[in-house]
């Protein structure tokens, strides 16, 4: 494998927030608070939220740098011989929650760790969490998805949206979290600069992925039945996030500041007991017809 450069990886994440973050506030109108602090060990995290905008309930575009002795056993699950070992990680990470229940929560990572000065691999990718989908809105999504990827090899998009489908999905509910996207971890398949272009063609697609959907959907009108759905959904979102992600878990085990960590979760969720939607109603459809693993490009084209 060639020499990684992480100064290069970090200055591409580090526009590609101000880039999205630029993008929301435009879209939103509310500008995004930012606030940046130092570790110790020279480690830096830049979390940047916005909360009760016109559009956005919560949006969160995060960039951290962290460093360690010993990484994390949620960072080396795939890789247990790396676990222990000195470390340097960046990554940034974007969540949108809207407050229109017609607009999907979205969510985007993109992650390099950098082990024992030699060791290096990718991860990352995006998926799109619907509450009540316009197929329009998936197809495109997915295409998207797949134009990030086709540079890069002609099957690569059908193996990362496998990847993600497997990932985002909650056993303990044996329901996808959403509609997917593409996923990929432990990525140095091909040299640093081969692998470096593959993630920032995948940074460059998320706006050009989301930003029509909500325009599209942003203005509809909504009532207390579709919001309280949007929330009884988003219990879904907050009990993977807690249970599963492993983005999660490595930032919790290695110390990162906990407010950072958790800007992802969702600002309002609800939970009811035994719940199941009206047969015949929007809400189960969203169970019928969009909860489940579906080769969305050929079905929907």
């Amino acid at each position: 494998m060639s020499e990684p450069n992480i100064i290069e990886v970090k200055q591409y994440f580090i526009d590609l927030q101000a880039q999205i973050c630029g993008e929301l506030e435009a879209l939103d109108g509310k500008p995004f608070l930012f606030e940046d602090f130092n570790a110790t060990n020279g480690g830096i995290s830049r979390p940047r939220v916005l909360e009760d905008g016109r559009y956005l309930e919560k949006a969160a575009v995060n960039f951290t740098h962290s460093k360690g002795t010993s990484l994390p056993k949620a960072a080396s699950a795939r890789n247990p011989e790396l676990q222990g070992k000195s470390f340097e990680a960046l990554a940034i990470s974007v969540i949108v929650h809207p407050k229109n229940p017609y607009v999907p929560t979205f969510h985007a990572n993109l992650r390099f760790f950098l082990v024992n000065e030699d060791q290096w691999h990718f991860g990352g990718g995006f998926d799109l969490t619907p509450y009540y989908p316009f197929p329009e809105d998936v197809l495109h999504w997915h295409r998207t998805a797949a134009k990030a990827c086709s540079p890069f090899g002609s099957g690569l998009y059908k193996r990362l949206k496998g990847w993600c489908d497997d990932y985002f999905f909650l056993q303990h509910r044996k329901e996808p979290r959403g509609v997917g996207g593409i996923f990929f971890d432990d990525w140095n398949e091909t040299s640093f600069e081969s692998s470096l272009a593959f993630v920032q063609n995948v940074g460059n697609h998320i706006l050009p992925a989301y930003l029509p959907i909500i325009k599209r959907r942003k203005d509809i009108p909504f009532g207390s039945k579709e919001e309280e759905f949007m929330l009884y959904r988003r219990g879904r979102y907050a009990e993977f996030n807690l249970v599963i992600d492993r983005g999660t878990k490595y930032g919790l085990e290695s110390g990162r500041r906990i407010e950072s960590v958790l800007a992802s979760m969702p600002p309002r969720a609800i939970w009811k007991y035994d719940w199941k939607p009206k047969s015949g109603s929007p809400e189960a459809k969203l169970y019928e017809d969009y909860l489940r693993i579906r080769d969305w490009i050929h079905e929907l084209n």
